[in-house]
């Protein structure tokens, strides 16, 4: 099965097989396919599957990778893997920010050096109107986080509940509990959030068209405890997977117990392109109101991968009651965000355009490294049928599956080897996958040769792992 980014499945296509290592469409353990973000590949490889092996192939192949092991640590390798930050190269892409602005003055004669403009420069949400597929006037554009946009957020809900609420969600907190759906593989960042208010966290699958709506509905129908979902829509963290426009129109639209339940659309990943075909997020926020439920959702995006990572624009993009909600609580803490920095990238950027282009510039330096990664898992576990990785078209990250029960193992290997990963779990709520399967490598920030060297470690880690499970039975 073939597909093109954002083309639909064929319903009647056969179902992948199940694999030793859960059976996730991913590459290296099903058939060939590719849709909205994610590619897949046949299972095919330089490898006989581990599972066809005889007892004395077995111990031959364990005995190999042992012995690559033991070369893999004698080069003594400090290598890491662990989170998506944009390398030195593509912070240079935006050095000319460090002369700007070139004026203290916006487009309406205002000086930016001093207080007001709660909602940003004008300018600005302007540009991130055109880029995120919505309305100027829906847009607040921050300080240089949109974490703390999203944390914020949470903290207004909870203390005040939202212009929908019957009353605070910590009202809710205290007498029953207030639950969130979390889809996994997810950004551990939103999960540990949600622990740090005593959230309780329940999990469905993250589909290469987005979350299960079959699941999402069956939470979120009954229960009015269930207050929101986190999405991240476009090149999803880690499987780069991308929400359909049929999967976001559902999630707005269908029935909830809660009044006021919240859609979380983290949009981090949509402008952050592998390929010179660009997916395009799904128009949540039009979408929401068309469906009567206008305040469902709230977006939000940042330049921290764009631009400076530490010094960049957090976005927040609403409907009229929520925006008005949302700043109406920010302006009890400010008088107005950093607007020096916001003409400084209007002047930087110049256009929304300037944007895309700027993002074509990121693509040709960290292009490569994904394929990198995809070459050495291929080379050493193609055919394998222990692990199964994406292929994605955009975002920061690879989603890597290994044999049930060796993700810890794999992730200590490494270490071991001076190659740090991510630890095993972080996907999930809590940091606990139930199957012990599941890896996200970064591969942004190493240079290209030592992603390389890391991936190929990676890799040898990944079947030694396998060959002594399956040589202990299992």
């Amino acid at each position: 099965m073939t597909l093109s980014p954002g083309s639909e499945p064929d319903r009647g296509a056969a179902r992948p097989r199940e694999s030793p290592c859960g059976g996730r469409p991913l590459h290296g353990i099903r058939e060939g396919g590719r849709i909205a973000g994610v590619t897949t590949s046949p299972d095919t490889g330089p490898h006989a599957s581990l599972t066809s092996l005889s007892p004395d192939e077995l111990a031959a192949f364990l005995t190999s990778r042992q012995q690559e092991y033991a070369a893999l640590r004698r080069r003594g390798l400090q290598l890491d893997l662990t989170r998506g930050k944009p390398s030195s190269a593509q912070l240079d892409l935006s050095d000319r920010l460090l002369s700007l602005p070139t004026t203290t003055k916006d487009r309406s004669g205002a000086d930016v050096r001093n207080y007001g403009g709660l909602e940003g420069l004008a300018e600005l949400r302007e540009i991130f109107a055109d880029l995120l597929w919505v309305e100027p006037e829906q847009v607040v554009c921050g300080g240089n986080s949109s974490l703390t946009m999203m944390h914020d957020t949470i903290v207004h809900l909870l203390l005040h509940g939202g212009p929908d609420s019957p009353r605070p969600w910590v009202r809710d907190l205290l007498e029953g509990g207030v639950k969130f759906v979390c889809p996994v593989p997810g950004y551990d960042r939103h999960f540990s959030m949600l622990a740090s208010f005593g959230i309780e966290m329940l999990t469905v699958p993250m589909n290469e068209d987005g979350p299960d709506v079959a699941a999402v509905e069956a939470l979120v129908r009954d229960d009015p405890a269930v207050k929101g979902i986190w999405v991240v829509p476009t090149y999803a963290n880690p499987s780069g997977a991308v929400c359909s426009q049929e999967v976001a129109a559902a999630l707005v639209g269908m029935p909830t117990a809660a009044p006021d339940f919240r859609i979380f659309w983290d949009n981090a990943y949509a402008f952050h392109h592998l390929t010179e075909q660009e997916a395009k997020s799904a128009d949540v926020l039009t979408l929401a109101a068309a469906s009567g439920h206008p305040n469902r959702p709230v977006m939000f995006a940042s330049t921290s991968k764009i631009t400076f990572a530490g010094a960049g624009v957090g976005v927040l993009a609403a409907s009229a009651e929520n925006k008005a909600w949302f700043l109406r609580h920010l302006s009890m803490g400010s008088i107005g965000p950093d607007k020096v920095n916001h003409l400084r990238h209007v002047q930087f950027f110049g256009s929304a355009e300037g944007v895309r282009e700027h993002m074509r510039r990121h693509r040709a330096i960290i292009a490569p490294k994904f394929a990198a990664v995809d070459e050495a898992l291929t080379r050493a576990l193609g055919g394998l049928e222990v692990a199964g990785w994406t292929r994605p078209t955009g975002g920061y990250f690879v989603n890597l599956d290994v044999l049930d029960g060796t993700a810890a193992r794999v992730v200590a290997l490494a270490g071991e080897a001076g190659i740090a990963l991510t630890p095993a779990g972080s996907s999930f709520p809590l940091g606990k996958d139930p199957r012990d399967r599941n890896i996200r490598l970064a591969p942004t920030f190493p240079v290209l040769h030592e992603v390389e060297a890391a991936m190929t470690g990676v890799a040898t880690c990944v079947g030694l792992a396998a060959a002594e499970r399956l040589s202990a039975g299992g």
